[in-house]
Parts: C-alpha cells; structure tokens; sequence
C-alpha cells in the first residue's frame, strides 16, 4: 500500500507539471501564424500579424505566470502544483481576466502591454525576504528574456532574408514585451515592483500600503493617459528598442499591420512592396 500510495503521488506531482494542450495549441497558432507572416502565405498579412502577435503574447503571459510559480514553488509554496500553475493553461489563473483578456485587449486598442496578475502564492510557506522579492521579479524578468529573444536578429544583425512584415511584428511584440516589463517593475501596489521591495520594507509601511494594491494598476494607467507621462513613457519604451537594433519605424510599421482593421500607413505599405 506504502508503495502503491507513493506510485500513485508520483503520478499526480507529474500531472501537476504537465504542459497543457490549451498552451499547446497556442503554441501551434503562433508557430503557424509566425509562418504565414514570413511566407506571405495569408491573403490578408495584417490579419496573419495580429494572430501572430496576439497568440505570442499570450505565450509571454502564460510564462509569465509560470515564472512566478515555478519561483514560488523552489521557494517553499509546494501548492502552485495542485492550483495548476505548472501547466501553463491560462484557464487555471485565479483572474483570467486580467491575465489574458485585459491585456489582449489593451494590446487591440492602444498597443501597450498590460501587466499580469492572476496566480496566487501563499506567501506564508516561503521563507526569507530574497526569496519573496525572487517571485515577484521572476514574470518581469521573463518579459524581459522573452523581448530579447524577439530582437535577437536586430542586435545581432541577423536579418539578412527576414521578411519586412515578419521584421515589423517582432518589433510591435517587442515593444509589447518592454512596455509590460517597464510598468511591471514599477514600485507601485498591486505591481510586481512592489512586491520585490515590499518584503524590505517595515510591518507599518505595509499595513498601511495595502489597501491601495488593488487600485494600484488602474492609477498607473490613469497617468498614462497624462500626454506628458504618456510621452515620457514611450520615449524610455522606443530607447529601449533602439538600443536593442529596432527602429522607430519598424516598431511602428508592427503596431499599424497589427491594426489589420485601420487603412495601413502608405510609408509602411511602400516598405512591404
């Protein structure tokens, strides 16, 4: 029974962390939607972007999460396996509403990567403030990787052969990538900023901090929407780029392919030609 008990665990921490065919089958629609753009296979390439960039970006959100709990997990919260964190399916976020759908719809109307939020750690099982603040920077960091690994042909000058169109959406997800990793990193309640200093911080900061975590995302983009703030912003996000090889242009041209539904600007309808 001792063995058969110990059989049968085994099995379940292994179905735990079993890659789920919801994240899968995003996968293949990125991979196909990624070879339609570089082929020009689609009759409509801007339509074949948006699917492109959308499903990458809800591969990076996906990871994003699991970062998180994968960190939690080596940390000592043995229950992010049980929640189903470790599977990547965005259907086991405790608000797949502001995981996935909010930020698609953030990325449809103004091009700017929403933060995530939705696993839920039991800060009470990790010990040590390293630890903490390690959980809370793991989903940025990814974003981080993950817009690195979009630009990689840009600063290493490999983009001899790659298609205009396949060049602009990984500029566009690029941005996505950086401007989600800029306003996650913000210090701000409710933001992984925080909780990476949160834990350095004294017992009466945090009390009275906490009541403002859950209006901490919805201030920033408040301010976002101050012109002044919103250049600022943007300015930081685009020197970022250039300093990663991509141009304004090619950020831009991303953004406006991405926007299938809105007349195409004639500069980057020229470049495609």
């Amino acid at each position: 029974m001792g063995a058969l008990g110990g059989h049968t665990a085994g099995r379940s921490r292994h179905g735990e962390r079993r890659v789920s065919p919801v994240f899968l089958g995003i996968v293949a629609v990125m991979a196909v939607t990624g070879w339609a753009v570089w082929t020009d296979f689609a009759s409509s390439t801007g339509f074949a972007v948006f699917l492109f960039v959308t499903s990458a970006w809800v591969v990076s959100l996906c990871l994003h999460e699991y970062a998180h709990a994968r960190t939690a997990l080596h940390g000592g919260d043995i229950t992010v396996g049980a929640k189903g964190y470790l599977t990547l399916n965005p259907l086991k976020y405790t608000h797949a509403l502001l995981s996935i759908v909010l930020p698609v719809v953030f990325v449809i109307m103004g091009g700017i990567g929403l933060p995530g939020g939705a696993v839920f750690i039991e800060r009470g099982r990790i010990r040590g403030r390293w630890k903490h603040s390690l959980v809370s920077a793991a989903g940025p960091l990814t974003n981080v990787l993950f817009a690195l690994v979009c630009t990689a042909p840009f600063w290493l000058g490999a983009l001899d052969g790659v298609p205009f169109a396949f060049r602009f959406a990984l500029g566009f997800l690029a941005l996505l990538q950086i401007t989600a990793a800029i306003l996650n990193f913000l210090p701000v309640p409710g933001l992984d900023g925080y909780g990476v200093i949160e834990p350095w911080l004294s017992a009466k900061v945090r009390r009275q901090v906490e009541p403002y975590a859950q209006f901490g995302l919805l201030g920033v983009f408040v301010v976002l929407f101050i012109p002044q703030v919103n250049e600022v912003f943007f300015d930081a996000v685009h020197a970022v780029l250039r300093g990663l090889g991509v141009t304004d242009v090619e950020s831009y041209c991303g953004r406006d392919l991405y926007r299938f539904w809105q007349e195409t600007n004639p500069y980057c309808e020229v470049i495609l030609r």
